[in-house]
């Protein structure tokens, strides 16, 4: 196989804006509420298509369907794509949300999967911040009473962000992201989310917005307190000269995936072999080289390295910086391929 390019899925909501159109150049149809554009999915009815090549035109669950041990290599006879790849622009601020792990989403919605992610920011606005975690000794009790009060904000760890930022947001983590930020998302293949509370805002009907309490409360991890910013992990780094330098770091390495950040000015190599890479191009230009395939790198393009790719290069255009995102050696278990009549509690 050959490295493969996707058509966008762009999903519009209220606190979408225009620049996964302006800055990322996805087909929003310049509608300023265009909230996601998924990349790589393979999640129910919203599948990813490929864009061009011998292959154009198929699904990524036809791909895992019909090229499985290509595509996959150590990890073949999975029977859904494990990763569910997006961009976002948040003009506003999302609700207050959890999701479930794997374990407790079986209670809610047999077949699909729970939903650890990580998100790395692409820009944000002066002051821009995040919600992700709870304050120390924030107990269940006193997160209720909050709750009831309307003053739930009292009780989030928040800071404000910044390009490059990498936030890992294991499944029950209480988190939203805040108004001004654009980013990368790389998650487990689901689309369970619990609402806990929309802020006080009032849906286009002029109603509050339904809300999951009892769901939250149950996926919610009391335990796990404030969530920083990781502090990425250096793996390669080359520097010839001023001009001649690359870097790779690992920015988060879990059970469901792992993410290398690559950043220079001269040929970057991908380090793991036998698997497949996501990339999501975060800054720069350049271009992709396998063998005699050539496709043009610039801010927003995403691109699927097949695991039976070999040399894949990453060459910059002055500078680039590329996420990497592929599986553990040893991935968790995916459960059935993505339910396809599952309740859909919508990111919002």
């Amino acid at each position: 196989m050959t490295p493969l390019r996707f058509r966008p899925l762009v999903k519009r909501a209220r606190w979408g804006g225009t620049q996964l159109g302006s800055l990322l150049g996805k087909p929003t149809g310049g509608h300023a509420d265009s909230a996601e554009s998924w990349e790589f999915s393979d999640h129910g009815r919203d599948q990813s298509v490929v864009d061009g090549g011998p292959l154009d035109g198929l699904t990524l669950h036809e791909l895992i369907q019909q090229h499985n041990a290509e595509l996959l290599g150590q990890h073949q006879g999975l029977r859904q794509f494990p990763l569910l790849v997006k961009f976002l622009d948040a003009q506003d601020r999302l609700s207050l949300q959890v999701h479930p792990s794997d374990i407790q989403v079986c209670a809610f919605e047999p077949g699909e999967n729970g939903k650890t992610e990580a998100w790395v920011i692409l820009s944000a606005a002066p002051g821009a911040r995040v919600f992700t975690g709870l304050k120390l000794h924030v107990d269940q009790f006193r997160f209720e009473q909050h709750l009831r009060a309307g003053t739930v904000e009292e009780c989030l760890h928040a800071y404000e962000v910044h390009a490059g930022d990498c936030i890992f947001i294991p499944a029950g983590t209480v988190h939203a992201i805040g108004e001004g930020i654009v980013l990368a998302e790389v998650q487990q293949s689901s689309d369970m989310t619990f609402r806990i509370s929309d802020w006080g805002r009032l849906g286009a009907d002029g109603q509050p917005r339904e809300l999951h309490i009892e769901e939250s409360l149950v996926c919610t991890d009391f335990d796990r307190g404030p969530v920083n910013p990781v502090v990425p992990r250096s793996l390669v780094s080359l520097r010839e000269s001023a001009t001649s330098r690359y870097e790779t770091e690992e920015l988060v390495a879990c059970e469901y995936f792992v993410l290398h950040r690559h950043r220079g000015t001269t040929a970057m190599p991908l380090l793991e072999h036998d698997c497949f890479h996501a990339l999501l191009v975060l800054s720069g230009s350049g271009h992709l080289t396998c063998g005699e395939e050539q496709i043009p790198l610039q801010l927003g393009t995403s691109v699927l390295v097949p695991a039976d790719c070999n040399n894949v290069l990453l060459v910059p255009n002055g500078e680039l910086t590329v996420l990497d995102a592929f599986l553990p050696t040893e991935p968790a278990p995916v459960h059935a391929a993505g339910a396809l009549e599952a309740r859909n509690f919508e990111l919002v």
